[in-house]
């Protein structure tokens, strides 16, 4: 079912010269649009930056982390409307959503803790302390939840029972990870050294680390499990390194605007939707495993630098902070485009 087939279609754009001292140029006449902005869902919330999302496909709720207003907002994507926002979530960060058991997973930095909400009627279920929690991943066919935190750490916790399994000690700070499918491998990397680490789920141990040559400071990640690539967007020399998942060789970098933090992949249409706090939205194109090129950039706003790709009813999610004369940040929902 198409969500959002029949809103009323919405627009944004910025100043020319702004493209231009970034090098990027606007689209040629007649040539249809990267991303068709569909929608923009207003929400509430102090100015500053918002953080990750998750997808609840079965009852089309989209979860947000309002950074700024400490605060787990939940929008009615049917609706297009902000209908609940949880407060006390103090740098709340990453989220992740289990539909088997409708769960919300909520990672918070201040406080150090991983949070599990009731899907029904969002009661907290438990906190569990992790300092420094962040992103969120959950692996359905082991029902397992991953929180990567501080002190170099990767918990692992029974999504059921909400007792931590294991602690994976890691080479660096963790930021973005990604979970196989078929598979039981988690990619992630670290800062502080950058380091591409890869995780057997099966035995909770590292079995890879890998140095990044190419650029630095790595911090989202996306997988192309067909192709067997990774895509590791990188802070210094803005880029994407490609990188080959079962040897960890560097095979392509794509240069990007600066503050990357979100990445997704895109399968159906062999692209990467690649989303920067200098104020673009990145469409990045496959043409195969090793070559890859930028198909254009879309003006966006200052710090929304990360995005939501859902493939199952091919929307991008951009949370935009709270701009002038507004009454709060929005989320603007996109249709890629052929």
């Amino acid at each position: 079912m198409n969500w959002h087939a029949n809103r009323i279609l919405a627009s944004s754009a910025l100043a020319a010269g702004l493209l231009l001292a970034l090098g990027v140029g606007p689209m040629p006449a007649g040539e249809p649009a990267l991303l068709k902005l569909l929608l923009t869902i207003p929400l509430k919330g102090e100015p500053g930056r918002l953080d990750h999302l998750a997808i609840d496909s079965k009852h089309a709720r989209l979860f947000v982390a309002n950074l700024s207003n400490s605060s787990l907002d939940v929008v009615d994507l049917k609706a297009g409307k902000l209908v609940k926002q949880i407060p006390g979530q103090k740098k709340i960060q990453g989220i992740a959503y289990a539909p088997d058991l409708d769960r919300i997973y909520v990672g918070n930095g201040v406080g150090g803790e991983c949070n599990v909400f009731d899907g029904r009627d969002y009661k907290l279920l438990k906190s569990i302390k992790l300092p420094g929690a962040d992103n969120v991943r959950y692996l359905a066919r082991r029902r397992l939840v991953y929180v990567g935190h501080a002190e170099k750490a990767l918990s692992v916790i029974d999504a059921r029972t909400l007792e931590v399994k294991a602690e994976i000690k890691l080479p660096g700070r963790p930021e973005g990870f990604q979970l196989e499918t078929k598979r039981p491998r988690l990619y992630m990397n670290t800062v502080d050294p950058t380091r591409l680490v890869v995780v057997d789920t099966e035995k909770n141990a590292v079995l890879h680390s890998h140095p990044l040559k190419l650029a630095d400071r790595a911090y989202p990640l996306a997988v192309d499990e067909a192709n067997r690539r990774l895509f590791i967007g990188c802070r210094n020399k803005p880029s994407v390194v490609v990188v080959d998942s079962e040897s960890g060789k560097e095979v392509a970098s794509v240069a990007t605007p600066a503050d990357i933090d979100d990445l997704f992949y895109d399968a159906k249409n062999k692209r990467l939707y690649v989303s920067c706090g200098a104020g673009f939205l990145t469409v990045i194109g496959q043409r195969d495993a090793d070559h890859y090129e930028v198909l254009g950039r879309v003006p966006t706003a200052k710090l929304a630098r990360t995005c939501f790709f859902d493939p199952a009813e091919g929307r991008l999610y951009l949370p935009v902070p709270r701009q002038e004369g507004q009454e709060g940040p929005t989320i603007r929902v996109y249709e890629p485009r052929p």
